[in-house]
């Protein structure tokens, strides 16, 4: 659904924008979502994605970094630290879209606006971190 990639767009943006320029939320969707040709509901979901992904940050990040093996997650490019926070986001708190979807939307992102070295590593992220929120994916059942 190109809405849905479109909102994916945007909330990463927004995420950028807010950690690397350490604006508040609230300044950050209203400086860039009117700038922003998009319809209501690709902005609406933008700005949901964003804003429970800052409002999660402090239960997303430990999972990230449990899963990021031999990264710390300050060293990570802000990109890809971003992207995977946006799908760890998505994986946790929006169930009706399935798991290889939202991962495969991530390395859609992880490809547009990274390098191509972050879409293997995205890759291998969000599959350990896959496989520890759905027991039966990784046989621990």
């Amino acid at each position: 659904m190109p809405s849905r990639r479109k909102s994916r767009e945007l909330a990463l943006q927004m995420l950028f924008q807010w950690e690397v320029g350490q604006h508040t939320p609230g300044k950050v969707v209203a400086s860039f979502l009117p700038a922003h040709k998009a319809g209501a509901e690709v902005k609406e979901f933008a700005r949901s994605l964003f804003e429970g992904t800052v409002t999660e940050i402090d239960s997303i990040d430990p999972l990230l970094r449990r899963h990021a093996e031999n990264w710390k997650l300050e060293r990570m490019a802000a990109v890809d630290r971003n992207v995977l926070r946006l799908a760890i986001y998505e994986m946790l708190h929006h169930p009706e879209t399935p798991p290889a979807v939202i991962i495969n939307e991530a390395l859609e992102l992880a490809r547009r606006f990274s390098t191509p070295d972050s879409v293997e590593f995205t890759n291998g992220v969000l599959d350990a971190v896959r496989k520890a929120l759905d027991p039966a994916v990784s046989g621990k059942e």
